[in-house]
Formats: C-alpha cells, structure tokens, sequence
C-alpha cells in the first residue's frame, strides 16, 4: 500500500480521518462506494468533504493517482463524482487502484477550493495564522 507522504491525516481540529496507517492485510481493502451527499447533513461533514477535497486537488491535480493509504469511507463521499476510476476495469476493493479528480464536477462542487485566494490545504492550520481582523 503506497502512503501518500506529506498529506494530512485527518482534518485539523477533529476526528475526521483522512489516510488510514496500515494496510488490512486480513480482509483487503474496504470497498469503494457512492456514498449519497444529502442537503440535510451536518456542516461539519460538508465541511470535511470540502477540506479533503482541497487536500486531494492540491496533493494531485488533475494526474491520476493510487489510492494507497487514502481513507475509503472519505473517498467514498467524493467517488463517483469529484472522484473518478481512472483505469479500466477498476476494481474498487484495491489499494493499488487508480483514481483521478473530474475537476468541472469537483470545482462545481466546492468553488472555494478552486479560488484564487483559496487557503493551502497542505497547510497544518487551515483556519489561518490566527492574525485575521
């Protein structure tokens, strides 16, 4: 299993887990979803849809991309819209998949992260510096 180094972990400040440690060598890896994104659910899982989405177009752009270590129950949220197989056949139960942001879907999606003042998602405060008036 590929660790994408020096992408976060999980959203600052909360338990949203964003990269698992360790391969599942016992059962593989957990299946790829369409997880449904309704307008009711609650702000902070929007906005951790919204943070690791910025953290996956600044980590990798437009390139395709393995999954690796890339927490599934999160990619789940975005697959099959902001994220999308880039091979085929694509087997969705596979850390060596690959994947690639669809970046018309993602930027209407969450516009935010494709500002030109958008803050750096890479960053290990996403809330600013704390100078802000």
């Amino acid at each position: 299993m590929l660790k994408h180094r020096g992408f976060p972990g999980r959203m600052p400040g909360t338990d949203f887990q964003f990269t698992i440690r360790r391969a599942n060598v016992k059962e593989g890896a957990t299946k790829l979803i369409k997880r449904e994104r309704f307008r009711d659910r609650k702000h902070a899982d929007r906005m951790a849809d919204q943070a690791f989405m910025a953290a996956l177009w600044q980590y990798f752009g437009e390139e395709p991309f393995e999954r690796g270590n890339l927490d599934a129950g999160r990619l789940s949220w975005l697959f099959g819209r902001e994220v999308v197989p880039a091979e085929d056949p694509f087997d969705p139960s596979s850390y060596d998949a690959l994947l690639k942001i669809d970046a018309k879907r993602a930027e209407a999606a969450f516009p935010e992260i494709f500002a030109p003042d958008a803050p750096d998602a890479l960053a290990d405060d996403w809330e600013g510096d704390g100078d802000e008036d």
